[in-house]
């Protein structure tokens, strides 16, 4: 029997639900909202501080976001994508600290460069030519490149202490990069959220099952621990849930999400906390990921800002798993599988074999094995300095192809009831950076009377002023926008 009824109902109350809840609570301060969350603390998974790289994936540093063809011409366009959807998570935080919604920038953003390195040859010719593509756009403007082992030392000197000189290096530099706790924005966004009426935050809560009403609403089973099952009904679902996302996508039996499943990828991180190699870098350092490596496996060297916590990263060393979730079942997997998605998953298992077995093989690495790693990076990594922490859980779409094979796809994507009452988010990276672009997108789906006769649409370009416009194709409203937001969150050079 329902005792709740909800406009909107938030499964997962992560970065994407807090996201889509600020906008939608600054949209219409009168619909009732409810989030529920199966762990007890808000921001407890994939998007806590110490489960993601909190790089605010901007593309500036990130090299599998800007992919060399077969005649070594350098596509920029996936990179341009990112960087101008970041700049609309930047503008929505920006609006949030004005109007006191959120606290202080200091308490969830920090400018921390972003820098890309590599060696030997060939990479240094791909990150030159990368460098001059990008620098020629005006999202990439300011970006510097070196090929100088000593500017390159003065940019990020814990990797080349000890480094080979005869081995050819290059670097490249953006200043005003930032290091984010997308734990800390979510936490920020949701207690301004439940300081107003009409909202109900519903943690030690698992969603058991949807199921939709004549009349297009939802009746949601939510189940408490210890206590009985019960139902509530909402207007509208949004499946913000991480992992836990497909199987609730499954169990909504809407058309739409027929044919998708999921593959697993776990992560660690080698954390520092010695202070006297703390203070050395600050940066965030992508190299380039090895051969059959998963995008979101491309190490990293990251200064880290996690409430009183200041650290150094190393990884993510990548890994196969069958949980959907870190504190998810090991069953995940195997239930994820359904007679609409049996194809596509077991055509996506026989053709990326060599992904497999690369994440496989990053299971079983020794301590020894993972500290060489990070000597590649920083040659003087002293084991004692480092310990083993794991990372968050990802889930990769696979979907079915017009052929009605399975395509591994390593983005985001919405799924969306075609009468815009559900909405479930799907996949990983860049993720939490690109939450308020891919929540408006929903916005967009799923209430789009609303924007048409209610103003919403001039409320979010009050909230977004580049929204509606395109940050790619015009420079000068680029540079309005981030002399706006770096002012605002203090990333200002």
């Amino acid at each position: 029997m329902s005792n709740k009824k909800f406009d909107v109902l938030l499964v997962g109350a992560g970065a994407m639900s807090a996201t889509l809840g600020a906008l939608l609570r600054e949209l219409d301060p009168d619909l009732s909202i409810g989030i529920v969350e199966r762990l007890e603390h808000v921001a407890s998974e994939s998007t806590d501080g110490w489960n993601n790289a909190g790089t605010g994936h901007a593309a500036y540093c990130e090299l599998n976001y800007t992919s060399e063809d077969d005649n070594g011409d350098i596509d920029i366009s996936k990179a341009l994508s990112i960087n101008s959807q970041f700049e609309v998570s930047l503008q929505f935080w920006s609006y949030l600290v004005e109007q006191g919604k959120l606290p202080q920038p200091e308490s969830f953003i920090n400018r921390t460069p972003h820098k890309s390195f590599v060696w030997g040859e060939k990479n240094v010719d791909f990150l030159r030519k990368r460098y001059q593509k990008m620098s020629a756009h005006h999202l990439f403007e300011g970006m510097e490149y070196t090929e100088s082992a000593d500017t390159v030392e003065q940019w990020v000197p814990l990797v080349m202490r000890g480094r080979d000189p005869s081995i050819p290096i290059a670097a490249t530099k953006v200043e005003h990069g930032s290091d984010i706790d997308f734990g800390a924005v979510a936490r920020g966004m949701i207690a301004n959220i439940a300081k107003q009426p009409n909202f109900d935050l519903m943690v030690g809560h698992s969603v058991e099952n949807l199921s939709k009403n004549a009349d297009g609403s939802w009746t949601v089973t939510l189940d408490p621990k210890g206590k009985d099952s019960y139902d509530v009904e909402a207007t509208f679902v949004f499946l913000g849930a991480g992992g836990a996302a497909l199987p609730l996508l499954q169990k909504s039996d809407i058309p739409e999400g027929i044919g998708y499943g999921g593959f697993p990828v776990t992560g660690q991180w080698l954390v520092c906390t010695n202070p006297v190699i703390v203070s050395q870098h600050h940066a965030k350092v992508y190299g380039k990921a090895a051969v059959g490596a998963p995008p979101m496996s491309v190490p990293h060297l990251d200064t880290r800002n996690i409430g009183d916590t200041e650290a150094l990263l190393f990884g993510p060393f990548a890994g196969f798993t069958t949980k959907f979730l870190k504190k998810g079942s090991v069953m995940d997997l195997l239930s994820s599988i359904k007679m609409g998605n049996i194809k596509p998953m077991l055509s996506v298992g026989m053709n990326n074999m060599d992904l497999t077995k690369y994440l496989i093989s990053e299971v079983f690495q020794s301590d020894t094995e993972r500290m060489d790693s990070l000597r590649e990076f920083y040659p003087e990594a002293q084991d004692s300095d480092w310990s083993l922490k794991n990372a968050g859980q990802r889930v990769q779409i696979i979907k079915k192809d017009s052929e009605g094979k399975g395509t591994l796809e390593f983005g985001t994507e919405i799924v969306s009831a075609a009468d815009g009452s559900l909405a479930a988010l799907l996949g990983a990276s860049p993720g939490a950076s690109t939450a308020v672009n891919t929540m408006v997108d929903v916005i967009e789906r799923c209430f789009k009377d609303k924007l048409d006769n209610q103003g919403w649409a001039e409320k979010l370009k009050q909230m977004i002023p580049s929204y509606g416009e395109s940050l790619i194709e015009d420079a000068e409203l680029a540079k309005r926008v981030r002399a706006y937001t770096q002012t605002t969150l203090k990333l200002k050079v």
